[in-house]
């Protein structure tokens, strides 16, 4: 009895691993919202580089000299003078460019880069601002609610964006 129960038992494991195996080849992998809106804003940047004929950075890649890494860094992030400013409640100043290939992908995205960058700026520091102001983070919530309501908004355009991006470049 023991040699029929120890290959029903193997039958029933390599029958859970094929079905497992074919159950993973046919369904498609799910990204969470900011996997998804990171995915079109690096499909966003790496395109743009690519158009001005420089080469994304990638880990692990060929390592560029110095003046290569640098145009490669304006054409992403912007040149010059940032022209983009939002002080904290805290104090600190953010800047960001409007003109790079990163800027170009969030105007695309969250079709307002100038009101994106306000309010991500602002929604990503509450923390740091009730910490500063001995506040709690409720209560600093409640004081941006304005803010919190268009960070939502625009992140929800987004990923619709992001969404229909992905699903026409597979």
């Amino acid at each position: 009895m023991r040699p029929f129960f120890g290959a029903a038992a193997a039958l029933l494991i390599c029958g859970v691993f094929l079905t497992g195996c074919a159950t993973t080849v046919s369904t498609p992998v799910r990204l969470s919202p900011d996997d998804l809106v990171r995915a079109a804003t690096r499909k966003l940047t790496d395109d743009c580089l690519a158009r001005r004929g420089l080469a994304p950075p990638r880990p692990g890649g060929p390592v560029p000299s110095a003046a290569e890494q640098q145009r490669v860094d304006d054409a992403l992030f912007g040149a010059g003078r940032a022209e983009l400013s939002q002080r904290l409640a805290t104090g600190y100043v953010v800047r960001a460019h409007t003109d790079g290939c990163l800027a170009a992908a969030q105007r695309r995205l969250y079709g307002d880069q100038v009101r994106w960058f306000r309010t991500s700026v602002v929604v990503d520091n509450l923390r740091p601002e009730a910490t500063r102001f001995h506040r709690s983070l409720a209560e600093v919530r409640a004081r941006h609610r304005t803010e919190i309501a268009e960070w939502r908004r625009l992140r929800a355009h987004a990923l619709t964006e992001a969404t229909a991006l992905l699903a026409t470049h597979q």
